[in-house]
């Protein structure tokens, strides 16, 4: 067991340790992505979930592109994106996020969403659509979607997989023990049911979690474990970070030592691939992930 370095938890809430420092976003590609994500009026979880990692994408001309607006039906007390009522979704959007990947010529895009709870179908059409239109505007273009939890409205989800994606993401995000206290209109249990449904509709699967919320490394490799037995195939580990004083504390900041041994025991424990840092975010180098 890698045992951690003891830092003081109020000097860990004023200064971030060396390992958590970003650039700035800046650049021409920078720019460009920018520029085309307010032409279109689109959302991205970059922008929307305060991501350390927006600089590095838009630099390299990628963005996670969120659809179904911006505003979630859930109240997650670990993400910043706005939480309430959803407006009516716009359901020319899958035609706008078509366009702005082609015009963008990314090689890999990925998609994301809100959740849509008051919606019959969770979204699912709109899922469907912006999958087709993506690859018959940019037919070369590979495309991970980042889904939400359907709720076991079972429908829903395959709907939201026959799009012709190549990658299916559903984060856990947290361990069991925790869910409750960041994840609560979910269940760990519906979520693993809904990795090893995608799964045995033959896609290829992937899971993320963040690490700093209390939780000890054995709960780590227990969620491990139960996503290699529900079929994920793809685990990325990362820091979770406050995004304002009114989400969840930072537990620790994990040393980067320990992103790197869960990295190593995650693949031992047979998931095909572990991203592992810091800094790793969901689609954090998603192209490597096919």
């Amino acid at each position: 067991m890698y045992e951690l370095p003891v830092i003081d938890g109020k000097a860990q809430r004023k200064r971030k340790p060396d390992w958590l420092r970003v650039k700035l976003p800046i650049g021409e590609n920078y720019r460009k992505v920018r520029n085309l994500v307010d032409k279109y009026d689109l959302h991205t979880i970059c922008q929307s979930g305060n991501c350390p990692n927006m600089g590095e994408c838009w630099g390299a001309g990628t963005a996670t592109f969120m659809i179904l607006g911006n505003v979630c039906t859930r109240s997650c007390s670990f993400c910043a994106v706005k939480t309430g009522r959803p407006p009516e979704y716009d359901e020319d959007e899958p035609h706008r996020v078509a366009e702005a990947i082609k015009l963008m010529g990314v090689k890999h895009a990925v998609l994301t969403s809100v959740n849509r709870d008051e919606l019959k179908d969770r979204g699912a059409e709109i899922w469907y659509q912006t999958v087709r239109l993506t690859k018959e505007y940019s037919p070369t273009t590979t495309i991970e979607t980042l889904i939400p939890d359907v709720r076991s409205t079972w429908s829903a989800l395959e709907r939201m997989i026959e799009g012709g994606q190549e990658v299916v993401s559903h984060n856990m995000e947290t361990v069991k023990r925790l869910y409750r206290l960041v994840r609560p209109q979910a269940k760990y249990d519906r979520s693993l049911e809904q990795i090893k449904r995608t799964k045995e509709y033959g896609m290829r699967t992937k899971s993320g979690i963040m690490v700093g919320l209390g939780e000890t490394q054995d709960e780590v490799f227990e969620i491990m474990d139960d996503l290699v037995e529900h079929g994920c195939d793809v685990l990325t580990v990362g820091q979770y970070l406050q995004p304002t004083p009114m989400h969840l504390d930072v537990a620790e900041f994990i040393h980067p030592d320990v992103f790197e041994m869960y990295r190593v025991e995650g693949e031992n424990r047979g998931f095909e691939i572990v991203e592992s840092g810091p800094l790793v975010r969901s689609s954090y180098h998603a192209e490597k992930h096919l």
